[in-house]
């Protein structure tokens, strides 16, 4: 005979719950929900093939042509502006020629003279070392973003009047970036060859590209892998203004 202190039953019963059972209880919980999620972000389609995952490079592609004509609506709606501006001037001779000096600086006006185009290019896809040289790794065979910079530093401190790297006119935000093997410049998106035109004193120009440093090094790449590197002069060449946004996102302009 038990006494009431040993009776497993009674209105007053209150369940404990072992800190093991709990536990395992949370853990098959938690399986369940990884599950179900993962189902329906499959959708019963392997999420690591799935190939409307594994588009990234359509999507660029896309925004690229996006871009490309918003780039266009932009301009044709900036040249209607102007067209207006002109119509009612009331600015002075002084004042618009100090515009137009401006603008000028700015980029978003048209810049014509002789000058030079440098177009840089991937190796061929079979390229081999030159003799006396050690065998190719794969980041030798491609143009990089430092290449392009090099370019681009070198012809403006050759004295460019203006610069247009594929078929876009460069300013002081332009930012010339390299993902993967394509360029994505002011939200378009170019492969190689890469072409980038100047305006300016011929033989100023060419004696910065040969001073650079960079550059003499991408030479070294040139001779050894067959890296592209070709100079054509210009007698006349023009270059467009930028027509782009010139919105600051986070610098704020000094006053």
């Amino acid at each position: 005979m038990s006494n009431s202190a040993d009776t497993p039953e009674g209105p007053g019963r209150t369940t404990r719950w072992r800190p093991v059972r709990v536990l395992t209880l949370a853990v098959f919980a938690l399986a369940g929900l990884i599950f179900v999620t993962s189902f329906n972000t499959a959708k019963g389609t392997n999420i690591r093939t799935d190939a409307s995952l594994l588009r990234l490079s359509d999507l660029i592609e896309e925004r690229s042509h996006k871009n490309a004509g918003l780039d266009e609506s932009t301009a044709a709606l900036r040249a209607h502006v102007d067209s207006l501006a002109a119509r009612d001037d009331g600015s002075t001779r002084a004042e618009d020629e100090k515009l137009d000096a401006l603008a000028a600086k700015a980029g978003t006006t048209e810049v014509s003279g002789p000058g030079l185009t440098v177009t840089l290019d991937d190796a061929p896809p079979n390229a081999q070392a030159a003799p006396g040289y050690p065998e190719p790794q794969a980041n030798d065979l491609v143009i990089h973003q430092q290449d392009l910079q090099a370019v681009v530093n070198a012809l403006w401190q050759g004295g460019a009047e203006g610069i247009r790297v594929m078929d876009q006119r460069l300013i002081s935000t332009s930012a010339v970036r390299c993902v993967g093997n394509t360029l994505i410049l002011q939200g378009r998106v170019y492969s190689p060859p890469y072409k980038i035109t100047a305006v300016g004193d011929q033989g100023k120009l060419a004696k910065a590209l040969a001073g650079s440093p960079a550059l003499q090094n991408y030479q070294l790449y040139v001779k050894a892998y067959g890296l592209g590197w070709k100079v054509d002069e210009h007698k006349a060449v023009t270059l467009p203004g930028y027509s782009g946004t010139v919105d600051l996102h986070y610098a704020k302009p000094v006053s």
